[in-house]
């Protein structure tokens, strides 16, 4: 119901700052973070708040970050049990969007630390286009770019974000998404293949 009421009440007191829209719901001040769009070349071509982009499937800039330590372990979260979304499915070490004007390495940078507490170099590897539906009607459709870093700390996760964490070897990785699909996000089991597939090579 609030997800119906942010969708409706988008157009009351909005304007766009520091990459989010801020309205009010019954005089409550709220934020939004807005997405970018963009063209199949990665071009940017304007901006949508996130709901209605994962609404509308339409094209977005997006980042996963993959932090391996030095036995070739792969960091992954669970996502928190409260996310309008995948709520407590497993996934990449994090993931979201990059703001405007904002590299692709400094979000990943930023949302590594908002969400797992941590900060270390990365570094681009390869990047595509996915699409990915969720049960709840919402659709993931983003060009997505993999950063890659290591690190052999523990994160001292955002409990608002993440509800846990693990390290997994990537061949284990591989293994159990096979033969429990539904453990993971849908839009990991899609990215770990093309991660996979790198790091093979």
């Amino acid at each position: 119901m609030l997800e119906s009421a942010l969708h409706n009440c988008r157009a009351l007191s909005s304007f766009y700052k520091n990459n989010t829209i801020d309205f009010r719901i019954f005089g409550v001040l709220m934020k939004e973070e807005l997405v970018i769009l963009v063209d199949e070349q990665d071009n940017e071509i304007g901006l949508m708040p996130k709901l209605e982009a994962h609404e509308k499937a339409v094209l977005h800039r997006a980042f996963s970050v993959f932090v391996l330590n030095d036995k070739n372990e792969l960091m992954l979260q669970q996502r928190a049990l409260h996310k309008y979304h995948s709520p407590g499915l497993w996934t990449n070490t994090c993931c979201s969007h990059q703001r405007q004007g904002e590299s692709n390495i400094a979000a990943g940078k930023r949302r590594l630390q908002e969400e797992m507490g941590f900060s270390i170099p990365l570094k681009e590897t390869v990047s595509f286009i996915y699409k990915a539906p969720f049960d709840n009607g919402l659709t993931e459709h983003e060009l997505d770019h993999v950063l890659v870093g290591y690190s052999n700390q523990a994160p001292v996760i955002n409990p608002d974000e993440v509800a846990s964490w693990k390290w997994m070897p990537i061949a284990s990785v591989k293994e159990d998404i096979a033969q429990h699909p539904e453990l993971y996000t849908a839009w990991f089991k899609i990215i770990f293949e093309k991660f996979y597939n790198h790091i093979s090579q």
